[in-house]
């Protein structure tokens, strides 16, 4: 009797790891000025499989880049987060969104300004709404400022056109100047300071 309740346990086991091996991994999507700028982040984490550029928040299908950087479509530049929960937390992307962003910045991040700058998370479901909303708090009692960055329910997600995907890596010189001269780290370390990220790079 032992024996075959040890042996049914055992099957339900490797069905659980079975199941757990085949889970579909989960997305999120957050907008942080440059698309370029936060690919890297989310890559560096472990659980994240992939991190794609793209546009979301607007009303325009399959929008272009030229189309999204004039204004006037709605969608802000993105990036779609594919990861696994079992490996990290909803709360880990977010406090490596808060902190690769200026939340304090209206219409814009650093010296790209305009709608398709802004900052923005697309929230998937009330659970995620809730703890980015419980982030937002945070980052307002640290900042001791008013955050303006968007909380929203997600959009549809349009991958951008493949010149953009994993740009810092293909052209590690051009995206290297635009990041210095836009001063990107200069104000993340003002405002995070040893949480900013070139600072944990150190």
């Amino acid at each position: 009797m032992k024996s075959t309740r040890a042996i049914g346990l055992t099957a339900v086991t490797l069905l659980l790891l079975a199941g757990a091996l085949h889970a579909k991994p989960a997305k999120a999507v957050f907008a942080g000025g440059c698309f370029w700028c936060m690919e890297g982040p989310f890559e560096k984490l472990p659980g994240v499989s992939g991190v794609i550029s793209g546009y979301s928040g607007g009303a325009r299908p399959n929008p272009t880049y030229e189309e999204v950087g004039s204004g006037g479509t709605g969608h802000a530049e993105s990036v779609e987060v594919i990861y696994d929960p079992a490996r990290v937390s909803y709360e880990k992307l977010l406090e490596v969104f808060w902190h690769n962003i200026d939340p304090l910045s209206a219409n814009g991040q650093f010296c790209d300004r305009g709608e398709q700058y802004r900052s923005i998370v697309f929230y998937g479901n009330e659970n995620e709404r809730r703890l980015a909303e419980e982030s937002k708090k945070k980052v307002e009692q640290r900042l001791n400022a008013k955050v303006v960055t968007e909380i929203v329910p997600a959009a549809a997600f349009y991958r951008a056109e493949e010149y953009h995907q994993d740009y810092s890596k293909k052209n590690p010189l051009r995206y290297g100047f635009y990041r210095k001269s836009c001063g990107r780290d200069a104000r993340l370390a003002e405002l995070w300071g040893a949480d900013a990220p070139h600072a944990k790079e150190k």
